[in-house]
């Protein structure tokens, strides 16, 4: 049962047993001082109970990680071999030019779409640099197979920016 204490009561604060209080924790009931009181929606609380707790949008955990990177290796594998293949479906047809400037910015979409969504749309600095490696990563793997350009190089900046958005603080 919670202790009755009346509003004239002088109790010492918990911190700091010199000071006198008519102050109380609302959760754990403990005497606190004006120093150490947290003003909380719900009234006053101990520097404990007061305590600030992280948005769960912004509290990225281990397996939200780990689901990010799979995601992002599927991404980059998935890209490069769709790449190849419209490379090679279109030819020397002229394509390829469209094609550079195209796949950076599709990957960039896809692959912020997937990890916003394989993490549950939770956000986070790890998960920026992520997903813009995803396509950094990706024009790499595509350079010494000569399916990029000059143009690809200003489609990856688009890429990125498309990527880390849904991700991104």
């Amino acid at each position: 049962m919670a202790e009755q204490r009346s509003e004239t009561e002088t109790l010492q604060c918990h911190w700091h047993p010199a000071v006198a209080t008519r102050l109380w924790c609302s959760q754990c009931r403990r005497a606190i001082c004006t120093d150490c009181m947290v003003q909380v929606p719900v009234g006053i609380r101990c520097r404990e109970c007061g305590r600030a707790q992280p948005l769960p949008t912004f509290d990225v955990r281990p397996p939200n990680y780990i689901r990010a990177f799979a995601t992002a290796i599927g991404v980059t594998i998935a890209g490069v071999i769709l790449w190849v293949m419209l490379d090679n479906f279109i030819g020397e047809s002229g394509g390829s030019i469209w094609l550079g400037m195209l796949m950076p910015v599709a990957i960039g979409y896809v692959a912020g779409v997937l990890i916003s969504r394989a993490v549950n749309l939770k956000r986070g600095i790890i998960l920026t640099f992520v997903a813009g490696a995803t396509v950094v990563i990706s024009v790499l793997i595509a350079l010494p197979l000569g399916l990029a350009s000059v143009w690809t190089l200003m489609a990856t900046v688009i890429g990125v920016i498309l990527a880390t958005q849904r991700v991104r603080i």
